[in-house]
């Protein structure tokens, strides 16, 4: 095995992301000193490794002599002047600007001149930390996720004095244990805690204009897009104590920029100790259980379906309808105007059902809408307007639900739930590009790892089709006069150029 040229690593903070830091690297073959202040801290943690790596090689991960290895790599030090042999000191302790400070301070008077010092920050600028070094220029960010043996994703951060062979031995370290290096700016949440700001944001507003309640909300994204856990429940398992702070660090760091306004909603519950299965109540009530419930809307009763006629803003919408309901055997008056008696089913972008059923000069009254962002699966999303007849709101779920499928009925919004949240995910990943904070690269990797999303946001992008989720952006963006919609100039400049969303400027040569 090639050593990197980082092979002594000192780790200050024994925490679980330190315990993971020190796990991660002694497996690797490294040389770990492990520091806490606080009394006994280092010393419990080097136990718990202990127990880890037995139980690694109970269960067949860890070879006798490897976990026997890996355990006599790591070194508990008393005294942070223990530390001073090491090429690379990585510093995981409070989330707090001047704490860390302080404590680069003595390790920049401490280490040896070719040392490097890492902050695991999750959100404080490197630059920051780093002005309180005589030596800035070592100084850089390397940002592990918890568990940290389990997510494979370091943000490789350099801030603006870091050198760049800094950054490489980082990126060669990082390897060198099996994770992935992220290159990012020293920028607001990095790569995955900016780009993640999307998800939850936009949810919250979906749930404060009552278009439908949280469980509706976490079934389309879950079920419709496949994420792995809804908003609103990934929220109450991180809790409210740990997510807010966040939203409103990257909010107030970008100075009020409206694409990471967070929601009141979160204050109030935070205020009232609703912060989720800690508490057990957040978004659900948990009572015990360890999961979210799920909630479905039972399928009406419908004697008898009115004729159906159909339109769409775009081709593909109208085809994915009208492919779907010819799989349901469903006849589709073939006029240019609806009958009087028909149900008027619209496959709309970024539009709510109110605006799509006057634009096409139907009757408000029989319009439902449909949400044809995805081929139309096994979750099915419908839009009413508010003049909607409850009749043809039964006869559009039970038609649509004839197969067996489910369907989500919901209230009208501008862009449906999978339409204005996977835009505002894509949109924001599109402007991370533009402001050269991370490569195409990095950024659908980091998230993809970082955050568990089905694809990577640039690539999901092109999948959906840039220039429908401009028309979705543009729309929502004049309906509702909110500027957290603007499309990015990423995204703008590639769906009208007709290239993918993973292209990369052409810079000539300076």
């Amino acid at each position: 095995m090639n050593l990197p040229s980082l092979q002594r690593i000192g780790v200050v903070g024994a925490g679980a992301m330190g315990q993971g830091i020190a796990q991660v690297m002694a497996q690797a073959g490294l040389a770990v000193v492990l520091f806490d202040a606080r009394d006994g801290a280092a010393e419990a943690a080097r136990e718990r490794l202990a127990a880890t790596f037995a139980k690694l090689q109970d269960k067949g991960r860890l070879s006798p002599e490897a976990a026997s290895a890996a355990l006599a790599n790591v070194q508990v030090a008393g005294r942070l002047d223990a530390l001073a042999g090491c090429q690379l000191v990585i510093e995981a302790i409070v989330e707090n600007l001047q704490a860390k400070q302080q404590l680069f301070r003595q390790l920049d008077e401490l280490l040896a001149a070719d040392a490097i010092l890492a902050s695991n920050t999750s959100s404080l600028s490197i630059t920051a930390i780093a002005s309180v070094c005589k030596h800035p220029q070592r100084v850089a960010g390397l940002h592990f996720f918890n568990p940290v043996p389990l997510m494979r994703l370091v943000e490789v951060i350099g801030g603006l004095a870091t050198r760049p062979e800094v950054t490489q031995a980082l990126h060669e370290l990082v390897r060198h244990i099996g994770h992935y290096p992220a290159s990012s700016t020293d920028s607001p949440g990095f790569i995955v805690n900016h780009a993640g700001r999307a998800f939850g944001t936009e949810a919250l507003r979906i749930l404060s204009e009552q278009v439908a309640p949280a469980a509706l909300i976490d079934a389309v994204l879950r079920d419709g897009a496949g994420f792995r856990m809804g908003p609103f429940e990934l929220l109450d398992l991180i809790g409210l104590d740990v997510s807010l702070p966040v939203m409103e660090s990257v909010y107030h760091q970008f100075y009020e920029e409206p694409r990471y306004r967070p929601h009141p909603l979160l204050g109030l519950m935070q205020a009232g100790g609703q912060l989720g299965r800690k508490s057990g109540e957040g978004f659900y009530r948990y009572d015990g259980n360890t999961t979210a419930p799920r909630s479905t809307q039972p399928v009406p009763q419908c004697s008898a379906l009115p004729p159906v006629w159909v339109t769409g803003d775009d081709e593909i919408g109208r085809t994915r309808l009208l492919t779907l309901l010819a799989s349901l055997n469903v006849e589709v008056e073939d006029g240019p105007q609806a009958s009087a008696q028909a149900l008027c089913l619209v496959a709309t972008l970024g539009e709510d059902a109110t605006e799509s059923a006057l634009r096409h000069g139907l009757d408000p009254a029989r319009t439902v809408a449909v949400d044809t962002l995805f081929e139309p699966g096994a979750l099915r999303c419908l839009m009413l307007n508010p003049a909607t007849r409850p009749d043809m709101q039964n006869a559009a779920h039970a038609l649509f639900s004839a197969d067996g499928a489910t369907v989500v009925v919901i209230r009208d919004s501008c862009g449906f739930i999978l339409q204005r949240t996977l835009a505002s995910i894509v949109n924001l990943a599109c402007d991370i590009a533009q402001q050269g904070i991370a490569s195409v690269a990095d950024i659908d990797m980091a998230v993809q790892l970082g955050l568990g999303y089905p694809q990577g946001p640039l690539a999901w992008g092109d999948q959906l089709g840039a220039a429908r989720l401009l028309t979705i952006l543009q729309r929502m963006h004049a309906h509702t006069g909110d500027p957290r919609y603007r499309p990015s100039s990423w995204l703008r400049r590639r769906a009208r150029l007709g290239i993918s969303l993973c292209q990369p400027d052409n810079l000539l040569p300076a």
